[in-house]
């Protein structure tokens, strides 16, 4: 059984070679001179610009990580998170001590607003 799966695959790698070789022989023979050299030169293109968009998004990850940690220090970004609710309740329990419970009865209209529009 190990055989034939190696038979098959010698037989699918020397088919490949075969094509691109003919392949090549075809391409050489009927496009105009130069075109694989244009060919040649938008593939090295396309590399540089892939690898720039890798480094560049690997540079910005990095800063990502050096901007967390100076605004964070070592703390853990998720635990923070995670407690952000308890102390946003705290913050809103401390306000309302300090200013009273409900802002709604308070006034509503601008005392320097003199255009003479009112909302009701």
């Amino acid at each position: 059984m190990m055989a034939r799966r190696l038979t098959w695959l010698a037989i699918g790698v020397v088919v490949t070679v075969v094509v691109i070789r003919k392949g090549r022989s075809v391409v050489d023979a009927y496009l105009p001179a130069g075109t694989t050299d244009a060919i040649d030169g938008a593939q090295r293109v396309s590399r540089a610009v892939a690898t720039l968009k890798t480094d560049f998004l690997a540079a910005m990850a990095e800063r990502e990580q050096e901007l967390r940690h100076d605004l964070v220090g070592d703390m853990d970004v998720d635990a923070l998170r995670a407690e952000r609710p308890e102390r946003v309740a705290s913050l809103r329990r401390s306000w309302s001590a300090r200013h009273g419970d409900d802002w709604a009865g308070g006034p509503t209209e601008d005392p320097d607003d003199d255009d003479g529009y009112t909302f009701f």
